[in-house]
């Protein structure tokens, strides 16, 4: 049996963050979270202020679970960089999640969305743990059509803003 590298380690607890999100598994998410009291961990979900503190991080995160019906990740483009006992995963996540449902014991409609996240790890006596997570929604491109049925004005050509 090989074992495993660095880096697979790193992509593992990466899984298991988004595993946990997905379970709605506090307990899970508290034990991936570095534990250091000499350590600031610190959390940006997509349009939140900056989150410091151990505590504070997971009560977010307690609250995203608590008001989400249906969440699944699709991770894509995943990188990890290993500098001695940090590292550091950059990632896209494909996100479906239900909207809240119109109706008592209904599902809602599902929502997609695209995060583009980086998530920064230590290496600790029980593995690597999360240090930091900063997750960024990407913005939609704008389809054709609805570029052509736009006006065109000077603010939106680049030659025009030179002098």
């Amino acid at each position: 049996m090989t074992s495993l590298t660095d880096s697979e380690r790193v992509a593992l607890a990466n899984t298991a963050l988004y595993e946990a999100m997905e379970q709605g598994d506090h307990g899970a998410m508290s034990r991936l979270w570095l534990d250091d009291p000499d350590t600031e961990v610190s959390c940006v979900h997509p349009g939140w202020p900056v989150l410091r503190g151990r505590g504070e991080v997971l009560r977010s995160y307690a609250l995203i679970m608590a008001n989400t019906d249906y969440i699944q990740f699709f991770l894509t483009d995943v990188e990890v960089s290993i500098m001695s006992d940090t590292a550091m995963v950059t990632c896209t996540e494909n996100i479906l999640s239900g909207a809240p449902a119109e109706e008592e014991g209904q599902l809602g409609p599902l929502v997609g969305q695209l995060v583009v996240a980086t998530n920064v790890f230590r290496r600790t006596e029980d593995g690597w743990k999360v240090w930091a997570h900063h997750g960024s929604p990407v913005l939609a491109e704008q389809d054709e059509n609805d570029a052509a049925a736009e006006p065109e004005g000077p603010d939106d050509d680049p030659d025009q803003l030179l002098p």
